[in-house]
């Protein structure tokens, strides 16, 4: 019986990998400048065949699902690198702030795809690990008196973190500017209870000093 070496499959195995990414990195930018962008249009972009993208993703909510796993892995990936064990709540949180800012001018679409399509509850799911760490910051920093304490930590956690998106939207669409996100970490101190003088000192100081490295 003839066999097929396994050397001979590796150049298939690596085009497949290669289209993967490629889709994924097309979608990321076609849905992000129109969230109905069919499958169709993401594969003429990305330059495959339907035939090969439905191959990876045999349905809009697999590639939806496929982008919120990849957002998930970057935030994560994101927060390990800002997270420094001697940093006060205020400072961890703007890390985590300034970190996600990065993070969601890639992917702030997905927030909006996951309310249009059942994609919500997997988005939640992979950001688990992430609002479980903005939590125990908040609640820290309750504990500290240096965050607001009249909702709970996990609600108020909710509500910051619906801040970020938002304030992405805005700045896509160019109704202000803010390259490095620092007036978004300083609006979401804020809204966290810090003074405004205070916030927005302590979001420069973190800035400057991630300029510096």
């Amino acid at each position: 019986m003839q066999t097929t070496h396994p050397l001979r499959r590796t150049p298939q195995r690596r085009d497949a990998h290669s289209n993967h990414g490629r889709i994924l990195a097309t979608a990321r930018q076609k849905l992000r400048d129109d969230p109905d962008a069919s499958l169709d249009s993401i594969a003429q972009a990305a330059g495959v065949a339907r035939r090969t993208l439905y191959g990876h993703f045999p349905s809009r909510n697999a590639l939806i699902a496929d982008l919120t796993r990849e957002a998930g892995h970057e935030l994560r990936q994101a927060f390990a690198a800002a997270r420094t064990p001697v940093a006060d709540p205020i400072e961890a949180m703007t890390r985590m702030v300034l970190a996600a800012w990065a993070v969601a001018e890639q992917y702030r679409m997905l927030i909006a795809l996951g309310r249009r399509h059942p994609g919500e509850d997997t988005l939640r799911a992979t950001l688990a690990p992430v609002h479980a760490e903005a939590v125990a910051t908040l609640r820290r920093g309750q504990r500290e008196g240096v965050f607001a304490d009249r909702l709970p930590a996990p609600v108020l956690a909710r509500a910051l973190e619906a801040l970020v998106p938002a304030l992405a939207e805005e700045n896509a669409a160019c109704t202000w500017a803010d390259p490095t996100g620092e007036a978004a970490a300083t609006a979401f101190l804020v809204a966290a209870g810090v003074a405004p003088q205070a916030a927005a000192s302590r979001v420069r100081a973190v800035v400057r000093e991630s300029e510096g490295r």
